[in-house]
């Protein structure tokens, strides 16, 4: 299986407001390095997995709605923990519709997996990987 992977930053706020988060419960900040891998069985006719800068781009696009944004106040997040889990959730979603709607190129309908993960800092982060579907 080759892979391709492209990196982005996010900056946000949110708050967890469930005792299970105890001090995280109440509005914070955080700061994601978020990492996106492509996953082919065969490379493509050019030998890669996926244009790299059309990946970085539509990274770059799915972040931006996010970054700098207080996640409560977003209608899309009401009555949502939004937790890293589910944030990297949310943006796989993204990625594979980006993925699916041919914004990757032509060949990114037809990658076998992704993989998004957000690191909150150099202990912990968190994943979701899956296949685009569609």
């Amino acid at each position: 299986m080759f892979s391709v992977e492209v990196r982005n930053r996010m900056m946000i706020a949110h708050s967890l407001p469930d005792p299970f988060f105890g001090p995280a419960q109440n509005l914070h900040g955080a700061t994601f390095v978020v990492d996106v891998a492509f996953f082919r069985e065969e490379l493509t006719e050019q030998n890669v997995v996926v244009d790299i800068g059309a990946a970085l781009d539509v990274l770059g696009k799915t972040l931006a709605p996010l970054g700098y944004q207080n996640l409560d106040a977003l209608p899309q997040f009401k009555g949502q923990l939004t937790t890293t889990e589910f944030l990297c959730k949310y943006v796989f979603d993204r990625i594979a519709d980006a993925a699916r709607s041919g914004a990757l190129g032509g060949d990114g309908k037809t990658l076998s997996r992704i993989r998004v993960t957000l690191s909150e800092t150099d202990l912990a982060r968190a994943s979701y990987e899956g296949p685009i579907g569609g």
